[in-house]
């Protein structure tokens, strides 16, 4: 056990019952170019966690932490897209239509890839998903049962969408959540703001919120005797 400074405690760290996820670090979302910016939004305010998680990234593969991503996409042929999902938003192009890195949010397009700084590596699953929850219509509660998964550092992009329904999404299945506040973000700042406090208020009611660098030092550090 190792102990990291966090709100609204400290969070004891188990690295064996751990796991690094990374959520929806993709070109379309994050990248000049992309989807995110056709929109009008400032890619920018994603690209400042970039670094602090690519520097986490190094740390946990040294500490042989157990790391997934996810991507947000769907099939070619849209099977597994709500109607409700395609048509929200009134834009003048959507989900299937052709943006600027391919087709938009569709597996297998150049868009919907991971960005080249956090690429996965051999050993490291890439959860596809349909929706904003990571556990919703994918293989993660199986994985994370296989691998005796009991916590969660979680990443990515956006803090106040993806990022907090798959914190709630495991929060409702037992599981212990981490989220990093400098690698985490999000196109409206007040709203990353706003949903690192709701994670932390009222005692840690969806988890704890912390830093990479608390990350990278604990990881670094010997582990602590479990107490009974």
């Amino acid at each position: 056990m190792v102990s990291i400074p966090a709100k609204p405690y400290d969070f004891a760290l188990k690295p064996e019952r751990a796991a690094l996820l990374i959520i929806d670090m993709q070109r379309d979302f994050v990248e000049p170019g992309g989807f995110g910016e056709a929109l009008g939004n400032d890619v920018n305010l994603l690209r400042g966690s970039i670094e602090p998680l690519r520097a986490l990234l190094a740390a946990a593969r040294q500490a042989g932490l157990f790391i997934m991503h996810t991507r947000e996409g769907h099939k070619p042929d849209l099977s597994d897209l709500h109607e409700t999902k395609r048509v929200r938003g009134k834009g003048k192009v959507t989900i299937g239509d052709e943006g600027p890195m391919g087709r938009i949010l569709i597996i297998g397009e150049p868009g919907h890839d991971i960005i080249p700084e956090l690429y996965p590596i051999a050993g490291e699953p890439v959860i596809d998903k349909p929706g904003k929850g990571a556990f919703y219509n994918t293989d993660l509660a199986d994985i994370v049962a296989w691998q005796g998964i009991a916590q969660l550092i979680v990443c990515g992009v956006t803090t106040e969408v993806c990022v907090h329904t798959t914190v709630r999404e495991a929060n409702d299945r037992g599981i212990e959540c981490l989220v990093l506040s400098d690698c985490t973000a999000s196109y409206f700042p007040e709203f990353h703001e706003a949903a690192l406090k709701m994670v932390a208020a009222q005692g840690g009611i969806f988890g704890w919120v912390s830093d990479s660098e608390s990350v990278i030092a604990a990881l670094a550090a010997p582990a602590e005797p479990a107490t009974s």
